[in-house]
């Protein structure tokens, strides 16, 4: 009895100290792949970003279609130009005289590939929308459009992921505690995003420690 006793004790214990080690490791192991995945995801929002910010040089909007978007990255072009300083003589038909009148003049130079330009011709912006994590087929959500601001429309875009779909994987406790940080160090809310539909700006959410989220 005393040995069936010994062998039951031993058997607490040891379930006892798997449980303590999980409640330790669990979480160190869920911040690492959380770490990993979130860095992936980031580069992404980057790439959207320079993307749309691309869009909005050229066409003079954002664009919400994630398609039109690549399409535009495959082929539009931006125009090169130089400003310069410049003058000419106008008649003063009342005092009648010649004036000088300095103006500036806008040469355009040539154009460039928006797609050699913001991605060093690599096809890496095909893939820009899907969110890369391994199982699952999730993609960005995008929004682009405009607010009004003081009686001004002001183009607006947006790309998200929830990080539902980042950590889809992991232990739902740490997922939902997760979604509700709020902290100078990490990556507060439900969302990983860049851009806001409510207000005009064009940064990401994510802190420093990720890279500069407003380039």
């Amino acid at each position: 009895m005393k040995i069936v006793i010994q062998l039951v004790l031993w058997v607490v214990i040891g379930f006892l100290g798997y449980l303590v080690f999980n409640s330790i490791n669990g979480p160190v192991k869920f911040n690492k792949i959380k770490q990993a995945r979130y860095a992936k995801a980031i580069e992404n929002l980057k790439d959207i970003r320079n993307a749309e910010l691309a869009h909005k040089t050229v066409v003079g909007k954002f664009q919400k279609d994630p398609a039109k978007l690549i399409a535009f990255v495959d082929t539009a072009k931006f125009t090169l130009t130089q400003r310069r300083d410049s003058s000419f003589i106008r008649y003063n038909k009342v005092l009648r005289i010649d004036e000088p009148k300095d103006t500036v003049v806008v040469d355009t130079l040539g154009y460039a590939s928006v797609r050699d330009s913001l991605f060093g011709g690599t096809d890496r912006y095909k893939n820009m929308m899907k969110v890369p994590v391994e199982g699952t087929d999730a993609m960005y959500e995008l929004n682009a459009g405009y607010l009004n601001k003081n009686g001004l429309n002001i183009a607006v875009f947006e790309a998200k992921v929830s990080k539902d779909v980042l950590l889809h994987d992991q232990d739902r406790d740490l997922v939902l505690q997760e979604k509700e940080v709020r902290s100078a160090d990490g990556v507060n809310g439900p969302y990983l995003s860049v851009g806001s539909m409510e207000e005009v700006n064009t940064t990401g959410n994510w802190p420093k420690t990720y890279g500069a989220n407003d380039q």
